[in-house]
């Protein structure tokens, strides 16, 4: 298993409409996070701050990396880039956080 963990910035007042457009998630999407080798991604919400957190579970031979150059990724990083903070191609930005405790 390959943990990851990343924070990315909501605007503000815009929670509702972010957790909306996740609950329907495009099923296109959903496979392509599951071809990747995305078997478990879950994102937390700071309400007080809009810092989103993020973990994803992936396979060891995984080939999420590649995601962001899939067509599909790039139309829901368009649909998402009015919620939250974006760079010039509509990428989230984000921040990768670094392990430091994991209890199994």
């Amino acid at each position: 298993m390959n943990l990851v963990a990343f924070t990315m910035q909501l605007k503000p007042g815009v929670e509702a409409e972010y957790e909306r457009r996740h609950d329907e998630i495009w099923p296109e999407l959903s496979a392509a996070l599951t071809e990747a080798g995305v078997y478990d991604y879950a994102i937390f919400l700071e309400k007080e701050t809009g810092k989103l957190f993020a973990v994803q579970k992936r396979t060891e031979n995984h080939s999420a990396d590649d995601l962001k150059n899939q067509e599909i990724v790039k139309r829901w990083w368009a649909y998402m880039a009015d919620l939250m903070e974006t760079h010039a191609d509509n990428a989230p930005v984000s921040h990768p956080l670094q392990p430091v405790f994991y209890h199994k």
